[in-house]
């Protein structure tokens, strides 16, 4: 009987330290402490949290001290988790992923998900996520408005960073530090002519032999890949046409003006009875085409859903298109 009372004894006091802990530990505690791990110093999660260096190492004493263990130790080469602190680091993460999705799910479980969504893109984007992202957004939450502004691909990019737009899709040769950027499938560049044009129905294995032909260019649509492919083999130096526009620079292709590099996704549909590819696969110059957007703390609640929605789609296809 003794032994039951103190067993029950106990496991009262655990209950009751486990809710002393919670009602007094600073919450901020564990963000600083995220902080600290993810920046792999104190002075450099100080800089993030705009708090000076022993403040934020008075913290981690005080955190260490509310759980009676150590969580790292200073290195020469930075911060190194004891178990404890990687523990504590997987904790923080989800309570971290926790707070970030707490506007987006109270929001929805309110059925209060309004707003607008501007998307600028390339022209001629074929993504089945991104489709299938869209229909969804737009089924779950019918009151999100939605914007599509195509444009050449520096101007989409020249918008998002002036926060003209929420979320962009395209190339970028020369990925910004302060976007982010997750590719959505790989686009490859052929070379077309027209039907009544000499070269129809050849096939070029050296594309120095082209230098002299005469090229429809798309200048601001062109991608950096392809303009470095140009160049290495001296071609579009002889232009008889300009388009910034894909559609109608597949028009002049195919009026016989000149040959010119399109999209395969532009060239295929049109057919070979129109447009002729004079390249072989293998020497065909290509890129990503990612979904581009700002970091989570700086996108709306509707722009993270959508951003959200392509991720898992992405998730689920897979890799194959990447490669």
């Amino acid at each position: 009987m003794k032994s039951v009372s103190r067993a029950k004894r106990s496991t009262n006091l655990g209950i009751s330290e486990t809710e002393r802990f919670v009602r007094r530990v600073d919450w901020n505690l564990f963000r600083q402490f995220h902080e600290i791990v993810a920046s792999g110093s104190l002075s450099g999660a100080a800089r993030r949290l705009n708090l000076n260096q022993p403040t934020l190492s008075a913290a981690l004493k005080r955190l260490e001290a509310h759980l009676r263990v150590t969580l790292c130790r200073r290195t020469s080469r930075g911060i190194l988790l004891t178990p404890a602190g990687k523990e504590l680091m997987r904790l923080t993460t989800d309570m971290m992923e926790a707070v970030r999705l707490a506007p987006k799910l109270t929001s929805q479980a309110a059925k209060r998900i309004e707003g607008k969504m501007s998307i600028g893109m390339i022209t001629h984007i074929i993504c089945r996520e991104l489709d299938e992202a869209l229909s969804s957004i737009h089924s779950r939450h019918p009151d999100v408005e939605m914007k599509i502004e195509v444009s050449p691909w520096r101007q989409v990019i020249e918008a998002l960073l002036a926060n003209q737009i929420d979320v962009g899709i395209t190339f970028d040769a020369r990925p910004r530090p302060q976007l982010r950027y997750e590719p959505l499938f790989r686009e490859t560049q052929q070379l077309y002519c027209g039907r009544s044009h000499p070269l129809y129905g050849q096939v070029i294995r050296e594309p120095s032999t082209l230098s002299q032909q005469k090229f429809i260019l798309t200048h601001g649509d062109e991608p950096d890949e392809l303009q470095q492919f140009r160049e290495r083999y001296r071609l579009g130096a002889n232009a008889s046409g300009h388009a910034e526009d894909l559609h109608e620079a597949s028009r002049l292709i195919m009026l016989g003006i000149g040959i010119g590099f399109l999209p395969a996704v532009v060239g295929r549909p049109i057919g070979l009875d129109r447009l002729w590819p004079l390249f072989t696969p293998p020497m065909l110059p290509n890129y990503f085409i990612y979904l581009v957007s700002h970091p989570p703390e700086r996108v709306s609640i509707t722009t993270q859903l959508f951003i959200d929605e392509m991720r898992r789609r992405l998730r689920a296809r897979g890799d194959a298109a990447l490669l």
